[in-house]
């Protein structure tokens, strides 16, 4: 019996390189595969020197951002990409705009994880903390993507977000100490503000969460795209 042929999964990464990384670990522990020719075929293209999405939104220079994000696409796409992710999730403030250059699909990991939300708060109007960059926090993706499924949207107070840019780029991005205290005053603050839950609303939180073990409070979006990355491409997610 042959192995189904899937479609290769092409990936727009480096931003930051450890989380893509991660999610290159992810997909491979959560298909459901029992030797090598069943896992994913997957391109990834790890674009290190991409400029700081945050820094470039805040500065204005989100067109410069989406020209070198569009070359990577459609390098993947020719290259035989027949899906695409983007384990970064300020970057998808470009997401919409990219997929009109490309012909393969782009799966949109804030609408993805905005979607599973609504499946937990099916009869309710959940609160749901957003725990993300600066950049993506003044986008508003994640605050309109949750409204549009009934959900109320919370971001941290000032001081909050100081400590998540804080864990993001001091701790993940620069390979600083972690002072575990930042966090619980993070949690904190959702808690106060009556969250029902909360999203890692940036790949570098998700590596957070690789090492600390964060209860299923924190709902993590690459997790997510995961499991949405090895479904479109025709695998199956592994069991448990």
């Amino acid at each position: 019996m042959g192995i189904k042929e899937k479609k290769v999964l092409g990936v727009l990464g480096g931003m930051g390189p450890l989380a893509t990384q991660l999610f290159y670990k992810m997909i491979i522990e959560k298909t459901d595969a029992h030797c090598d020719q069943e896992h994913l075929d997957m391109l990834i293209l790890s674009h290190a020197t991409m400029p700081d999405r945050t820094k470039a939104i805040l500065e204005g220079r989100t067109e410069e951002l989406f020209q070198m994000l569009r070359k990577d696409a459609m390098s993947l796409e020719a290259n035989g990409a027949g899906v695409i992710a983007i384990p970064c999730n300020t970057s998808h403030v470009l997401a919409d705009r990219l997929q009109e250059e490309i012909s393969v699909p782009i799966i949109h990991m804030i609408r993805e994880t905005a979607a599973y939300l609504a499946r937990q708060f099916p009869q309710q109007e959940g609160k749901v903390g957003i725990l993300a960059t600066d950049g993506t926090i003044n986008t508003g993706l994640y605050q309109q993507e949750l409204q549009k499924v009934g959900l109320v949207p919370v971001v941290p107070d000032e001081m909050s977000q100081r400590l998540v840019m804080k864990l993001i780029y001091d701790g993940i991005k620069n390979g600083g100490e972690i002072d575990f205290a930042d966090f619980l005053m993070i949690q904190e603050d959702l808690k106060n503000k009556g969250c029902d839950a909360a999203i890692l609303a940036c790949t570098e939180l998700s590596c957070f969460k690789e090492q600390y073990k964060l209860p299923p409070y924190y709902i993590d979006a690459m997790d997510i795209l995961t499991e949405q990355s090895i479904l479109s491409c025709g695998g199956n997610i592994k069991e448990g």
